[in-house]
C-alpha cells in the first residue's frame, strides 16, 4: 500500500531512503559527529544511530547556529542524510543545506510536515521525497 503526504519544501529536492525517526529536537552541533554521521548526544533518543543516507525525521532543531557547519561538513564528506523531514522550520539546518548546495552541489532536501502528520513516517519505512514536498511511503 502506498501512502503520500505533502509538506512544505524549504530546500526542494528529490531523495529516497529509510526513515530514521526521532521524537526529540536535535542540535547538529554537539549532537551529530561530523566525521561519522552518528548521533552522539547522550540525551537524544537516537544516540548511536547514523543519519548517513537516511531520511531523518524529527520535530525541531535546537541549539547552536554552528549546526550549519556540521551539516556542511557532513555534505563535504558525503555523510549527510538523504533528506530532513521536520515538524517546524529549521533555519540552522536550512542554512547548512543551502551552503552545501552552493559549495559542493549537495544540498539536502528539507520538508516541513507539521502537526501529527510526522506520525505517519515510521522508523525504517522507505520513503521518496519529491521536490514539491510530497513524501511517498513505499
Amino acid at each position: 500500500m502506498e501512502l503520500s503526504v505533502r509538506g512544505r519544501p524549504i530546500i526542494p529536492g528529490e531523495a529516497s531512503g529509510a526513515v530514521l525517526r526521532s521524537h526529540e529536537p536535535i542540535s547538529l552541533w554537539g549532537g551529530v559527529d561530523p566525521e561519522t554521521g552518528r548521533i552522539v548526544d547522550p540525551h537524544h533518543d537516537r544516540c548511536g544511530e547514523s543519519i548517513v543516507g537516511r531520511v531523518f525525521v524529527f520535530p525541531s532543531e535546537k541549539g547552536s547556529s554552528t549546526g550549519s557547519a556540521v551539516l556542511l561538513e557532513l555534505a563535504r564528506r558525503d555523510l549527510a542524510p538523504a533528506a530532513f523531514i521536520v515538524g517546524s522550520l529549521p533555519p540552522v539546518v536550512a542554512l547548512g543545506s543551502i551552503i552545501a548546495g552552493e559549495l559542493y552541489g549537495r544540498a539536502v532536501p528539507i520538508v516541513v510536515l507539521p502537526g501529527d502528520a510526522l506520525d505517519v513516517l515510521e522508523e525504517g519505512a522507505r520513503v521518496v521525497v519529491g521536490g514539491d514536498g510530497t513524501i511517498r511511503l513505499e
